[in-house]
């Protein structure tokens, strides 16, 4: 049975010179997980708010959106609110409350359901998302990872019937996203409920879902059906296959016949016929003798005078001219490290030496002109004008090496844009500063497959010609082709350092997609290029 049906769906935003959405029709049956796929900026957002009656954004709207047959703007407050939940991008932008109990009651609170009856259903959902050991904790403690979890648990104490999430895994860490997803596979298969979720990560949302939908530049919708036989569809679309599981474009690129694997075991069983007798050689890494751009040395930082250490004895180290990604889990200390490094929060001990200088030698934001820079993980904090070519009006060549064509985005307000091209733009204004130092938090977050890849290479020529870059990133796969060295970051302090190729093939689940997929095969293998080298060995 259909429950969600959109015909010939197109609009336009407010002020807006071109559709967000063009003509996009197809139908969700009852109980489907739907993941959907697309380039930066193409409406994927766009579209899932147009399913959600209160989400819906002001503009110039043609065509339908049909919930068991009936328009959705015809659907009553009540019954829209509860049948039709979303999770969004961002977990601190929809949690409403301080507490977490408070949080799971507050939908049902203004639904107007009696005391027992949100007792009974806040007592359920937090016993089936283990929340019980948290449920009296403030929101503001929370990890990232638990304030997503919170945010779905509040959708779901509400029982609706369709679940939408507008990548909701793009601020968590792999372990935090891996099990997040796995709960919205498991919501989906035990109880039957209609799942549709943007994501970038499809690594494991392809092989659940039993339908995927492409989104193409321009709002159109490309191609809807079968994961498999939509990959196939793909070949010709090197951008959107970019995006796909690593089964999914290795068995493309060494143009595979047959069933195209998607998960990680397919995958694996595929890989093993081709006898997998000689083991690639790939170029050593050497360790650079360049001085030192950045060095903490034993850094101790708190928030709050009564607070927890965040940092605990930092220790690091990141050469000139070097690109460092950091990694680690949701409130290990990461993003405060770079706020140390910054000069944004200052220790209590330790110290913390730019170029060879203490930090706190720097004056009159000596530290900031031309030295260095730092791209924050909420990129809307360094937005402040009202056009995106106001913003970039002194990025020049900046703006040019953005992987993506900004030139439809100039005339509108920053805080319009998708979040992936909120990114992009933040990442073009502050590459126009030309610093020494480079320093960013979550870069990727919120962008295509196709556009992480071009930011390598814009990187990659920045550190050529002589730019330090530290990176703090939970996006393994961009880590691995972009970092001369990665650090792993566990409870305040640096516990591991190494370059790509040693570091993700010693670990399990801080790893890319393609070393689960080769390991016990090929020794070494953690990118792309590196499984299509070791195939092709084989003849």
């Amino acid at each position: 049975m259909e429950i969600l049906t959109v015909r010939d769906l197109s609009f336009r935003y407010t002020l807006g010179t071109e559709d967000a959405l063009k003509g996009v029709s197809f139908g969700v049956e009852e109980g489907d997980l739907v993941a959907v796929s697309g380039p930066t900026g193409c409406g994927k957002s766009t579209l899932l708010r147009m399913l959600k009656k209160e989400l819906t954004p002001a503009g110039e709207l043609s065509g339908q959106v049909l919930l068991d047959g009936v328009p959705i703007g015809q659907i009553d407050a009540k019954t829209a609110a509860a049948s039709i939940g979303f999770v969004m991008q961002r977990p601190e932008h929809q949690i409403v409350t301080d507490k977490v109990w408070h949080e799971l009651a507050f939908g049902l609170e203004n639904m107007g359901y009696p005391q027992d009856v949100i007792r009974r259903r806040v007592s359920e959902i937090a016993s089936y998302f283990d929340i019980e050991n948290w449920f009296e904790m403030d929101v503001a403690d929370l990890s990232g990872g638990q304030k997503q979890l919170l945010n779905l648990a509040s959708i779901m104490v509400m029982q609706p019937r369709i679940l939408i999430l507008d990548e909701p895994t793009s601020q968590l860490d792999p372990i935090a996203a891996s099990d997040f997803l796995t709960t919205v596979q498991k919501l989906n298969s035990d109880m039957g409920l209609t799942v549709i979720i943007v994501e970038h990560r499809l690594q494991e949302v392809v092989p659940a879902a039993n339908r995927l939908l492409i989104m193409d530049r321009g709002g159109r919708l490309l191609h809807y059906g079968k994961p498999r036989e939509v990959c196939a569809r793909l070949r010709e679309r090197q951008d959107l296959l970019m995006a796909m599981p690593s089964t999914v474009r290795l068995f493309s690129a060494m143009d595979g016949r047959g069933e195209c694997p998607l998960t990680i075991s397919e995958g694996r069983q595929w890989i093993g016929g081709f006898g997998c007798e000689k083991q690639p050689v790939f170029d050593p890494s050497s360790e650079s003798s360049a001085p030192l751009a950045l060095e903490m040395d034993d850094v101790w930082f708190r928030y709050g005078r009564n607070g927890h250490d965040v940092l605990r004895g930092t220790k690091l180290a990141v050469h000139e001219g070097e690109l460092f990604c950091i990694l680690g889990g949701n409130g290990s200390g990461k993003t405060t490290c770079l706020g140390a490094v910054a000069g944004l929060n200052k220790p209590y001990s330790g110290k913390v030496r730019i170029f060879g200088k203490d930090i706190k030698e720097y004056r009159n934001q000596e530290l900031y002109r031309n030295c260095l820079t730092m791209l924050p993980q909420d990129v809307q904090t360094i937005f402040l004008r009202n056009t995106v070519r106001e913003e970039l009006a002194d990025a020049g060549e900046a703006a040019k090496d953005l992987p993506y064509d900004i030139e439809s985005l100039m005339d509108k307000h920053p805080y319009d844009l998708s979040g992936g091209e909120q990114q992009l733009v933040a990442l073009a204004k502050v590459l126009a500063t030309k610093p020494r130092l480079l320093l960013l938090d979550e870069p990727t977050k919120g962008i295509d497959a196709s556009a992480a890849a071009r930011i390598v290479g814009i990187l990659k020529k920045l550190r050529d010609g002589g730019m330090t870059i530290v990176i703090v990133t939970h996006d393994v796969e961009f880590a691995a082709m972009a970092a001369d060295r990665c650090a792993m970051f566990f409870r305040g302090e640096v516990t591991s350092t190494g370059a790509p190729r040693e570091f993700f093939s010693e670990n399990n689940f801080y790893t890319t997609a393609v070393n689960r997929l080769t390991r016990g095969w090929f020794h070494g293998c953690i990118t792309h290029e590196d499984a299509i080298q070791a195939l092709r060995l084989q003849g």
